[in-house]
């Protein structure tokens, strides 16, 4: 397993929040997802030999939030 963590704008309150773990969550190759909408930070760990994080944040950038890198 691996972990990540990726810079998110845009983020502001809980349905943010759930909108951005249930869109990562879903994805193949994912374990857990934690978002943080004080640190502005989404937190994923996964099997990197089924999951990038160019998916991920492709992912969140689809639900409508900027991925700073």
């Amino acid at each position: 397993m691996q972990n990540i963590v990726l810079k998110v704008e845009g983020m502001s309150c809980s349905h943010c929040e759930n909108r951005i773990k249930k869109a990562v969550g879903n994805l193949t190759g994912v374990k857990s997802v934690g978002v943080s909408l004080q640190d502005k930070t989404v937190t994923v760990e996964l099997d990197p030999t089924v999951l990038d994080a160019v998916k991920i944040r492709e992912t969140i950038e689809h639900e409508g939030y900027d991925v700073v890198a």
